[in-house]
C-alpha cells in the first residue's frame, strides 16, 4: 500500500493528539473542551484513515471543515478563557484545515486547483 498524500498521516497524528490532548495538557477536568477535543480527534482521525486507503475529495473537505470548527469552537462553545484548551484547538485546527486544503489543491484527481511550479 502506498500513501498518496503525506498530509493524511499527519492529520491522523493530529487527530490522535486531539484525543489525548486534554490529559496531556491537563484540561481534562473541563467537560466542554475535553468533549470537543475527543470528538473532533476521532472524526479527524477517521477521515484521515479513510483517505489513507482511498483518496476522495469528501475526506479532505471533511477535515477542512473539522479544522475550521476547531478554530472557532473555543468561542462558540465558551472555553476561550481556558488558554491551553483554546490555543490547542486553534493551532491544531489551523494545521488540519491547511493540510486538507493542501491535499485538495495539489491533487488533480480530487481538486488540483493549485500546482507548485516545477
Amino acid at each position: 500500500m502506498s500513501i498518496k498524500h503525506w498530509q493524511d498521516p499527519l492529520n491522523l497524528i493530529l487527530g490522535i493528539w486531539m484525543i489525548i490532548s486534554p490529559w496531556a495538557l491537563k484540561y481534562s477536568a473541563e467537560q466542554t473542551p475535553t468533549r470537543n477535543a475527543v470528538i473532533l480527534g476521532i472524526l479527524i482521525g477517521l477521515a484521515a484513515l479513510f483517505a489513507l486507503f482511498r483518496v476522495m475529495a469528501w475526506e479532505e473537505w471533511g477535515n477542512f471543515i473539522l479544522g475550521i470548527w476547531l478554530i472557532i469552537s473555543p468561542w462558540l462553545l465558551g472555553f476561550s478563557n481556558l488558554s491551553t484548551a483554546m490555543s490547542n484547538a486553534v493551532i491544531i485546527g489551523i494545521a488540519v484545515a491547511a493540510l486538507a486544503l493542501w491535499a485538495l489543491g495539489t491533487d488533480k484527481d480530487i481538486g488540483g486547483w493549485w500546482s507548485p511550479a516545477t
